[in-house]
Formats: C-alpha cells, sequence, structure tokens
C-alpha cells in the first residue's frame, strides 16, 4: 500500500478530489488535522489557556507538530498544495520537512504562484496544477499506465 500525506491548504476541497479519484488504488491517505478552529486551538483546550496569542499557537503548533511529522515520515509520497487565497507557511514547511528527509514530493498550486514556489518546485519530483494530476499520477506509480 502506497502512503500519501495530503500536505497544505485546508480552505478546499482537494483532499476529497483526489481520495475519491484514487478510490481504486492501493493508497492510504493522512493529512493534517483540517479543522482550522481545532488546529488553532488544540494546545489550549488540552494543556491549559494562554494570556498570550503568541503562547496559544505555540501550544497548538507543537501538538500539531506531533501528528505532521509523524505522517511525513511514515509517507511514501507527499503531495503539497498551495492555495490561491491564503498564503501557507505551514505547505512550505511541511515540503521543506519531507525534502529533508528525501520523500517523494508532489507539489500542486496554480500559475500565479510559479516563482514565489520555484525552490519548493526544484525540490519536488513533480509540480503539477489539478488534483486530477495528482490522481494519475498516483495511478502511474501503482499500476504505471497512462491515463486514457
Amino acid at each position: 500500500m502506497l502512503g500519501v500525506y495530503l500536505a497544505g491548504e485546508i480552505h478546499t476541497n482537494w483532499r476529497e478530489e483526489i481520495a475519491d479519484g484514487a478510490r481504486n488504488l492501493n493508497v492510504m491517505f493522512t493529512a493534517p488535522v483540517t479543522d482550522h478552529e481545532a488546529s488553532d486551538d488544540c494546545g489550549v483546550k488540552i494543556m491549559g489557556s494562554e494570556e498570550l496569542k503568541f503562547w496559544h499557537d505555540h501550544k497548538g503548533a507543537k501538538l500539531n507538530a506531533i501528528r505532521t511529522r509523524r505522517f511525513i515520515e511514515e509517507a511514501d509520497v507527499i503531495v503539497v498544495r498551495f492555495g490561491e487565497k491564503y498564503k501557507q507557511w505551514n505547505a512550505a514547511f511541511e515540503a521543506g520537512y519531507a525534502a529533508a528527509l528525501g520523500k517523494s514530493i508532489i507539489v500542486m498550486h496554480g500559475p500565479d504562484h510559479q516563482h514565489a514556489l520555484k525552490e519548493v518546485d526544484a525540490a519536488a519530483l513533480a509540480v503539477v496544477q489539478s488534483s486530477k494530476q495528482v490522481v494519475e499520477i498516483l495511478e502511474y506509480i501503482e499500476k504505471g499506465t497512462l491515463p486514457a
């Protein structure tokens, strides 16, 4: 079974598009917590409130890092999606972490981000613009066949 970690942007349904398109493949998907409020507040909900927003965010980031590190380390392929609306610093960090581990990376973003993400793209083994292309890559990896 191919392990695929779906990193990055959490404001659209791209993860569901990939999972649906790959439903007939032998792939196991993992991902960060995509509930924005839960991801932001996990540290203070579990370990206690903080007066300063910095420490509130710090606690959450550390708890989320436990999950993120585990899933990236266990994955065979990392798909990193950069969306159009927000700057996804976390996605860039996850891509860098995966690159440092020597993971196979697929980066997905629109043409507007080509220049800003040139270093991230250079670390990737594939750069695509759509969920459909990711599914086609996963199918090629598993079956060695090209799309019809």
